[in-house]
């Protein structure tokens, strides 16, 4: 990995979540922590720091509510921010011109959440060419339902997710393993 050609990627780490029915801080310790460990070593690394926000017209979503701002206590200061409207960070943001323009060619995924946000953006950019890290452990879910009345865990998601990502859209790292850079085998 080299700070030219990777980016972080920080996905709707936002307050806006702390006001949703499904909100739980049952993982919340664990995110704050290897976040903020995968954003301080990004930057220690001098690799850029993108945050994006998911923006509503309205509720906590909503730029008025005062929300969308950073998850505390998260400490970042970004070298660029975008909002997005859609589930992808690569639709309709202004981010996929600026990964070109900054010659990005390999991302590093976290945030809010799992299976949504950060799955979607990560399958867009694979789809896009871009190597991806999706760094599990820097993401976060909460416990869904299904329509036949299953409850799947944050943890169950969590597995769920890594699994069909696994090797067709990205490469399952740790904050470690993402800081480290590419396997030999991927390194352009």
């Amino acid at each position: 990995m080299t700070a030219s050609d990777t980016a972080l990627l920080v996905i709707d780490a936002q307050e806006s979540f702390r006001h949703r029915p499904y909100w739980s801080e049952a993982d919340l310790p664990r995110f704050l922590d290897r976040t903020q460990a995968l954003v301080d070593g990004a930057v220690a690394q001098g690799v850029p720091v993108v945050q994006v926000f998911h923006v509503e017209e309205s509720g906590p979503f909503a730029p008025a509510s005062g929300l969308v701002a950073t998850l505390a206590p998260l400490r970042l200061a970004p070298d660029a921010v975008f909002r997005k409207r859609r589930h992808s960070a690569l639709v309709g943001s202004g981010l996929d011109v600026w990964l070109t323009q900054n010659g990005i060619r390999r991302l590093l995924v976290s945030g809010i959440r799992t299976e949504q946000c950060c799955e979607t953006t990560t399958r867009h950019a694979s789809d896009l060419g871009f190597g991806v890290d999706y760094v599990s452990e820097a993401t976060l879910t909460f416990a869904m339902t299904d329509a036949a009345g299953r409850t799947w865990s944050a943890a169950e998601i969590r597995a769920r997710t890594e699994l069909v990502l696994a090797g067709r859209f990205a490469r399952i790292a740790t904050v470690a393993e993402a800081l480290a850079g590419p396997p030999a085998r991927l390194a352009a």
